[in-house]
């Protein structure tokens, strides 16, 4: 093991953080800025009649107040989806524009847009926007509005049916159904979250003639968002727009996108000459910010006599929202095929999906995006199975794990690592099963019913099949790190410069970590898939490699050796006695004496790395519950989690992501419901009133150890962690909550397990 990676070193970051003096986008102001603030429709489904904005430009310090027909006159495009999917027949994307025209979908899609020099002053006039709406019948549930008569949203989408999505093999998983010995079937809900990262979405826009668009904001890949601005929105090129990010307080995949408020600024930033900031609220927020999951599945699963899994069929409906967003079909169709049936040797699967369109904020990926969804399909169930098998849970998980390597799933990816079922054995202890039944006992006489879970989760974890690392050596002996992924919270100012302190042999701290900055970094793929370790930094150990390649000769010359007699070590390289310093090299490597014939001066290497293989990070978790009969309360007592991330650079950094997932993962088990008035499309938890995330008493100390088994798919040996509490948290929480209620008789709950619906 080298000096650093694989120790727990403390975030560097986490100095500024702690006393204030972190950077983000509300923290900035330019000079000479204006303020914006967006109009809303208060309608789900409205045809708009008329935007009036005479007395909103009579206000004062207004300098502009904007509908949709000044953007199009404007010749200002729409908002892409990003995301490209094979599904049967074409996808179905209508055109969505950053303001509606003659349409609104949804509660809070943008209408009109105020500039003002003040935000109250642009507050205020934004109040007197006189919008006149004619109310249309609304389309809430997805299921709902795919049947016959059901509202129609779009006019160029028939039946609100934007795709379908198949994969699996259909004629294979039919017969072994139709030879199964037992079937099993469910149909769950995985319900709809809000995401609620610590920082809003806020942004600052300028325009300069001479060099271009600048949008400063709260997000995740500015290299797609940029992309994505120039190409499709404003039809410029690439480089004439630079897309930056500071601090970035939480993002979980919906900062990822491109939203109307980022071409709403840098349109009113090139239009008035002035620099405009908009900064969301908390109740803006909940109706602006792209939301997760949401998707009703019927799911059957077919056994042989012995426990055998034999296939897995899955239907399902997915809620995609009012419009299609950025990222919007990947969490329901890619995403969840490539991990559907988990760690489970199932010889035989098929999918379908189809994709609604509702009136209701559009979807976009979560933490997992679709992983989550697929996992807690299987993991449901298996415990039906072994109900009507009358063979125990653990038992049939243990007998149906994948055992041998490389696995090659009905889905068509290669597990390459892991030890499934040693990881059950260490989650059994860990947890301490063999004293539960005493535990359960003593609940019992307080009058409460406890529940006992273990369920298994596997992640598919890539994200964009490339990746690029920049190291540039400065004057002052500083080394910069420019990486394509991006940190919204995960620690890469410490992780990187861990990784490059012990293969360049360098302090950590003689490194300066470079990150969202399209006119810094060349290029990149940003944040998403648990991606950045196995991404970024196998393009930065590539990077690495480079560097002590070109080095070599160099060194070679001023150590008077060949360069096949030279090492490279712990920052030196030498030859015999003699020896010279990593920084004296690319000092050196600056002067043509010291080059041979077409070398280039400097040490600075690039290197774009196409790596299209998708690690497995996989584990086991265990919930344990008390349930209050008299009050449907469950408070969650215990929870364990054994993990296989492969190799990990810093373990106190991974432990941290997991019990961040597992927050969200308890949350959407036990408290988080997004609801919609299905008769007007209100959305009725649109304030933390009505909207529970987890509190930390609703927790308990989450015991998270790793057990790796490293992967050969990349240079480090890492798998990835990000997204893996979010994604095994759910089905173990449920779990065993209907253990606790096994004894009356109660075989079945959806998310969120309420109080409320566990009286019921």
């Amino acid at each position: 093991m080298n000096e650093l990676t694989g120790t727990s070193v403390r975030r560097l970051e986490d100095v500024r953080f702690l006393t204030g003096s972190g950077r983000y986008t509300d923290d900035i102001n330019r000079a000479g800025q204006a303020f914006a603030v967006v109009v809303r429709s208060p309608h789900a489904h409205a045809n708009v009649v008329r935007v009036d904005t005479t007395a909103a430009l009579a206000s004062p310090g207004v300098l502009g107040a904007f509908t949709a027909a000044d953007l199009s006159a404007d010749g200002v495009g729409p908002i892409p989806c990003a995301t490209k999917v094979p599904t049967v027949g074409p996808m179905l994307v209508p055109v969505r524009h950053a303001l509606a025209g003659e349409r609104v979908r949804h509660v809070g899609e943008p209408v009109a847009f105020v500039v003002a020099e003040t935000r109250t002053a642009a507050r205020d006039a934004a109040e007197r926007v006189s919008v006149t709406y004619d109310p249309l019948p609304c389309a809430v549930d997805a299921a709902a509005a795919l049947a016959p008569g059901a509202v129609q949203l779009w006019d160029d989408v028939p039946g609100n049916l934007s795709y379908t999505f198949e994969k699996g093999d259909r004629p294979a998983t039919q017969a072994a159904f139709a030879t199964a010995a037992h079937v099993v079937e469910l149909t769950l809900v995985n319900n709809r979250v809000i995401v609620a990262p610590l920082e809003h979405r806020a942004a600052i826009a300028e325009y300069d003639p001479a060099n271009g668009f600048d949008l400063l904001l709260s997000g995740q890949g500015v290299h797609g968002i940029r992309q994505q601005l120039a190409d499709t929105v404003f039809r410029v090129p690439r480089e004439t727009i630079r897309v930056s990010c500071p601090d970035v307080g939480g993002g979980f995949g919906v900062k990822n996108g491109l939203y109307p408020e980022w071409i709403m600024l840098l349109w009113a930033a090139r239009r008035l000459g002035r620099p405009v900031k908009w900064v969301s609220d908390h109740g803006e927020d909940f109706v602006s910010t792209a939301q997760g999951r949401d998707n009703l599945t019927h799911g059957r699963l077919a056994l042989d006599a012995t426990g055998r899994m034999l296939a897995l069929d899955v239907s399902t409906i997915a809620n995609l929202g009012a419009a299609m967003a950025t990222g919007g079909p990947g969490s329901s169709t890619n995403a969840p095929g490539n991990a559907m049936g988990g760690g489970y040797a199932i010889p035989a699967v098929f999918m379908s999906v189809r994709g609604a369109f509702t009136n209701t904020v559009p979807i976009d990926a979560y933490r997992g995006a679709g992983k989550p969804e697929a996992n807690y399909l299987i993991e449901r169930l298996i415990d039906a199975a072994a109900a009507v098998a009358g063979i125990d849970r653990v038992e049939l998980r243990r007998r149906n794990l994948v055992s041998a390597f490389p696995h090659h799933t009905a889905m068509g990816t290669t597990i390459d690592s892991g030890r499934f079922a040693d990881n059950i054995d260490l989650a059994l202890a860990a947890a301490d099963r063999a004293s539960y039944p005493a535990r359960r006992d003593a609940a019992r006489d307080r009058g409460r019913l406890r529940g006992f879970a273990l369920t298994c989760f596997l992640e598919t974890a890539r994200g964009a099949p490339d990746e690029g690392a920049e190291i540039r050596f400065a004057d002052n002996d500083r080394v910069r790190l420019l990486l394509g992924t991006q940190s919204n919270g995960q620690g890469h100012e410490t992780s990187f410069p861990q990784i490059a302190a012990d293969r360049l042999g360098l302090p950590i701290t003689s490194f300066d970590y470079v990150q969202a900055d399209t006119r810094e970094v060349r290029n990149g793929n940003g944040h998403g898939g648990a991606r950045s370790l196995h991404m970024g930094g196998s393009a930065l150990v590539r990077a690495i490699d480079a560097v002590i390649a070109k080095a070599r000769p160099i060194a070679a010359r001023l150590l008077q050796a060949r360069p096949d007699e030279v090492a490279f070590n712990a920052g030196a390289f030498s030859a015999g006695e003699r020896s010279v310093g990593l920084l004296d090299v690319a000092r050196a490597a600056h002067d043509p004496a010291n080059l041979s014939d077409g070398e280039a001066p400097g040490l600075d290497t690039y290197v774009w790395n196409p790596l299209d293989k998708i690690t497995f990070p996989n584990g086991c978790h265990v919930a344990e519950v008390e349930v209050d009969p008299e009050t449907g309360r469950v408070v969650l007592a215990r929870y364990t989690a054994v993990d296989d991330f492969g190799a990990i650079v810093n373990p106190m950094l991974t432990i941290g992501q997991v019990q961040g997932g597992l927050a969200q993962g308890i949350g959407q088990a036990m408290l988080e419901h997004t609801v919609y008035d299905p008769g007007t499309g209100q959305l009725l938890s649109g304030s933390f009133m009505d909207y529970a995330l987890p509190r930390a008493d609703d927790l308990p100390s989450l015991d998270v150890q790793l057990h790796g088994v490293p992967t050969s798919s990349n240079p480090l040996g890492v798998k990835g962690a990000g997204q893996a509490g979010a994604m095994a948290a759910p089905q173990a929480v449920i779990a065993a909550i209907l253990d606790a209620l096994a004894p009356l008789g109660v075989r079945h709950i959806d998310m969120p397990a309420t109080p409320e619906r566990v009286w019921r």
